[in-house]
Formats: C-alpha cells, sequence, structure tokens
C-alpha cells in the first residue's frame, strides 16, 4: 500500500502550512507537485535536503515529483528572508550547475522507470528566455495588482523605513516569475501543487493566485517549517561554511561527521525528516537512545543512512574507519586503510612539518620529535616522554633508540607522531 503523503510528512514535523482541500485533492488521482531548487551552485546543500525529501515522500506515496531548477529566477534573486541581492549568474554556469544538480537529485528521485510517476526536471529559463518583456507584462503582470505584491512579507520586510537596503524593482517582479511557474508547470504538466519552504508562502500562493485567476484553476501549496537547530545556530552551516553533498565540496567524512555530532534534541528531529525509516523504527530508536545516550543510537542511524544515499556503502565504511582512528583505538593498519583526502580531513589543523624523504628515511626520534619538527621543545622533553612511554608513531607506541623508516610512511608520505591521547604532529615527507 502506497502511504498517504500528507499523514506521512505531518508525523515526520515537515508541515508548516498546507492549503485547505489539499488531503481531497490527492486522493483524487495521481498528482504532480513541484519545489524550486536554486541553480547558484553546482551541488546541492544539506539545506536543501527537505525539499528533496518532500518530492521523494510524494514519488513514494504514488505521485509525480516535478524537480524545477530556477534557471532564470537564479538571474534575478528572490528577496525572500535575505537582506541584499544575490549575484547573477550567466547561462553557462546554470547548464553546468543543472546537470551536476541531477545528478544528485538521482539518488533521492527516480527519474529513469517508465511508472507513471516518474520524477522530471524542467528548468524555468526554457521558458521565460523568449517571454519579452511586453508580452510578460501584458499577459502576466496584469492580472496581478501591486497592492497584492506589496501585501507580501518578503516584499514588506525588504521596504520597512528602518532597512536601508531596500528592493530593486528586478526583485519586486520574483514573485510574478516564480507565480508564472506554477501557470506553466499547471498547463503543461497538469502540475496541481507546489512545495516550499514556510518562507516561500507568498511566491507559492502568488503562483495558485494566477491559475485561479488566469486559467480559473486551481493550486494546492504545502510549506515546510524552516530548519533550525536547539541551539539557535543555522542548519547546515559550520565554521567552515555549508555541508555540500559534492564530495569534492565537503568529504564523505565531513558529511558523516556532521550528522554524528547532532545535538541529542536536534537529532530525534532530524531522523524523522531526513531518512526513510518508519514512525515504529523512530520510537524504538529514540527509546533505545535515552536508555544509553552515549552510545549515540539516533545519530549514528542518522550518519549512515545520509552518507550512503548521497554517498555510498564504501564512503560511509571509510567515514566510519577514519571516525575510529580520531576517537577511538586504531592501529597503522587502520591509519594505511583510509584514502589520502579523508587521512587529511581526519587531522586537519594538525600542526605538521615538511622534510624531505631522504632526510626522513633513517632519522632518529628524538630529532624527528624536535630538531626537524619542533614538536617538542627539548631532548631532554623527548626523552623523558619516550621513557613514560607516551610517544606513538601512527597510533602505536615507541621506545627511545627507534629510527624512521619507509615502513612508517602513510600513503607514501605521512607520520602521524602522538603524545598521550590529544596531542598529535605530522611529518611530511617531501620528495626532491
Amino acid at each position: 500500500m502506497k502511504k498517504d503523503f500528507i499523514e506521512e510528512v505531518t508525523w515526520r514535523g515537515m508541515v508548516h502550512d498546507v492549503m485547505p482541500g489539499t488531503q481531497e485533492h490527492l486522493n483524487e488521482e495521481v498528482r504532480a507537485a513541484y519545489v524550486g531548487i536554486d541553480p547558484t551552485a553546482d551541488s546541492l546543500h544539506v539545506g536543501h535536503l527537505v525539499g528533496v525529501m518532500l518530492l521523494k515522500h510524494f514519488q513514494l506515496s504514488g505521485h509525480k515529483p516535478v524537480a524545477l531548477i530556477g534557471g532564470a529566477t537564479g538571474m534575478i534573486g528572490d528577496p525572500s528572508g535575505k537582506s541584499e541581492e544575490r549575484n547573477l549568474l550567466d547561462e553557462e554556469t546554470l547548464a553546468k550547475n543543472q546537470a551536476a544538480l541531477k545528478k544528485q537529485l538521482s539518488k533521492f528521485l527516480d527519474f529513469e522507470s517508465d511508472v507513471e510517476n516518474a520524477a522530471i526536471l524542467v528548468n524555468n529559463y526554457d521558458w521565460m528566455k523568449e517571454f519579452s518583456f511586453i508580452d510578460f507584462i501584458r499577459d502576466v503582470g496584469k492580472h496581478i495588482t501591486v497592492n497584492y505584491m506589496m501585501s507580501k512579507d518578503s516584499v514588506k520586510k525588504r521596504l520597512d523605513a528602518s532597512s536601508n537596503v531596500g528592493l530593486s524593482f528586478t526583485e519586486f517582479t520574483y514573485q510574478l516569475v516564480q507565480g508564472y511557474d506554477f501557470l506553466h508547470l499547471y498547463r503543461h504538466y497538469a502540475c496541481s501543487f507546489q512545495m516550499g519552504g514556510s518562507d516561500q508562502w507568498g511566491n507559492i500562493t502568488t503562483g495558485t493566485e494566477m491559475i485561479r485567476r488566469i486559467d480559473q484553476g486551481k493550486g494546492f501549496a504545502l510549506t515546510c517549517p524552516l530548519i533550525t537547530k536547539a541551539d539557535g545556530a543555522k542548519f547546515g552551516k559550520t565554521a567552515s561554511g555549508n555541508i555540500w553533498l559534492d564530495p569534492q565540496r565537503t568529504s564523505p567524512f565531513k558529511f558523516y561527521q556532521f550528522w554524528l555530532n547532532t545535538s541529542d534534541e536536534d537529532a530525534e528531529k532530524f531522523i524523522k525528516i531526513f531518512t526513510f525509516r518508519s514512525q515504529d523504527e523512530i520510537k524504538t530508536l529514540i527509546a533505545k537512545h535515552k536508555e544509553n545516550p552515549h552510545l549515540r543510537h539516533v545519530q549514528k542511524a542518522l550518519a549512515e543512512d545520509l552518507t550512503i544515499t548521497v554517498h555510498s556503502e564504501t564512503d560511509l565504511e571509510n567515514a566510519q574507519k577514519a571516525t575510529q582512528v580520531l576517537f577511538g583505538k586504531s592501529t597503522f593498519e587502520d591509519l594505511a586503510s583510509i584514502d589520502e583526502k579523508t587521512f587529511l580531513d581526519v587531522f586537519e589543523g594538525v600542526p605538521q612539518a615538511e622534510i624531505s624523504t631522504e632526510e626522513l628515511i633513517g632519522l632518529d626520534l628524538t630529532e624527528a620529535l624536535t630538531t626537524a619538527s619542533g614538536f617538542m621543545k627539548s631532548k631532554s622533553e623527548a626523552r623523558r616522554a619516550l621513557k613514560q612511554n607516551s610517544i606513538s608513531i601512527n597510533k602505536e607506541k615507541v621506545k627511545e633508540g627507534r629510527t624512521l623508516s619507509s615502513e612508517d610512511l602513510i600513503n607514501d608520505k605521512y607520520i602521524l607522531i602522538g603524545k598521550g591521547k590529544k596531542q598529535n604532529y605530522l611529518l611530511v615527507a617531501k620528495s626532491a
């Protein structure tokens, strides 16, 4: 049996507003719904995932998801929730971004099969690029009054007297362009339903208003809450920036760590929104977590599910190995088993020194700890630490008199020196 879409996303905490009559509309037959996606980068980030999950649940409920790449709107900029205009992109960049986004969306949505509710990807630039300004204001603009447009919160906030930013005509017309997208999809794809973040309610309802006024039809809408973290910090942001789905921008290890480090309160919310686990399964998992919070059952399930979906099972295994290296007991074999990029991610920020391979091979350990690296201030301090059995090479304890060899090199390049449990230092072999 297919799931009831509204019921499913409601228990998952993914509904902020829903237009009256939506449930009945979806119960009648297979419907199409769309979510707009900003193409200003060549990768989605975790902030996009709520909309993507809505589309996936829609497809799992037997309906047809439409992912709309905002090529035209990406050239304009949306005032919703923003204090200033964004950079505008050229056509070539938008096309490149669209191809990259479809590849990522394909990990969630079925675009390829011949079933009735296979997902489709559209770009509003395809129907907006030939639209002349005169045609647009004549065929679209005349149906929506300025009074109606001014009533939208996204416009009112930017026109507030306390704001020095103001609102350009370009951005003021954004809601007309997004509204026309809905009308176009309604006409050409029988798409009668739009979903988005709660900050998009004004733009979405402009679309339903156009469908009503111009085509005497009926459009429906649902918005989800904007995801926030319990501590008030912005979801999906870290000190180093966005958490991206592209492994070149955010490595699978860092992606895995992002979810693993979620607070208990957030994890209980996120496991419902970002995984496909059932209500009973999640209840059982949360109960298990509360019995032994230190084992972080919910965070591990969340991190595992998302890393497999966005990356792969192999990437998950590597991320788990790397996590063990960073926080658990590990061996030289464990260190050597992770790829170089992940290795560098694990030890990001660890002080390091470059030494020629020729100089490094055969180097006395006391020299390596002091003169060669500066890890320790003096040879007497190094000898004392070695006698106290607190120095390790590649996670294995070593004693005084040891010299470094080519067999110590990880990825033929790195030697990890440790003192105690928390102090690490990297020696990097530099070829001549």
